[in-house]
């Protein structure tokens, strides 16, 4: 019997992909056959960028990496995990502070799918502090984000929200 495809999707609303999202992605394309990095909105908070330009924004930045793809989605991420055949579900960790949420989330999936699996990756420690919305915060206060994001999110950041005057 031939060996099954590994499939992982790899969700959040990436508002914007940062450099952390990138390592995460770029890791995990080593551990499965394919990625998905499946694009959704967060209800509770108001995007900066519309859904269609950071899917356009992640394609741009994992241009050179293989079997690494991305979609939007609007449904329960482990709905769409299986519509799109993947048994596994990449999350990120930086900080303690992440790991409740994560785990509710990650206990709820598994209630939901029990086929489908959630692993937890730590970015590299240049990135985990780095969140979206810390990076928003920078840019809108004047500061440089070169290093966190690729620069060409930075562009659009700087385009988006830096204050008058800049």
């Amino acid at each position: 019997m031939p060996p099954q495809v590994k499939i992982a999707i790899y969700p959040g609303t990436f508002d914007p992909i940062t450099n952390g999202h990138l390592d995460i992605i770029n890791r995990s394309s080593h551990m499965f056959d394919d990625v998905i990095v499946a694009v959704t909105e967060n209800l509770a908070k108001k995007a900066t960028f519309p859904i269609e330009e950071r899917v356009a924004m992640i394609r741009e930045a994992i241009a050179g990496l293989p079997r690494v793809s991305v979609e939007s989605f609007d449904r329960l991420t482990v709905d769409f995990a299986r519509q799109v055949g993947a048994r596994y579900i990449v999350r990120g960790l930086r900080a303690v502070s992440d790991f409740e949420y994560e785990l509710q989330m990650g206990m709820m999936n598994r209630q939901l799918a029990p086929d489908v699996e959630t692993v937890f990756l730590v970015p590299a420690a240049d990135y985990s502090f780095v969140s979206s919305s810390l990076v928003k915060d920078v840019i809108r206060l004047g500061g440089s984000v070169s290093g966190f994001v690729p620069p060409a999110v930075e562009k659009r950041l700087l385009e988006r929200l830096a204050p008058l005057g800049k």
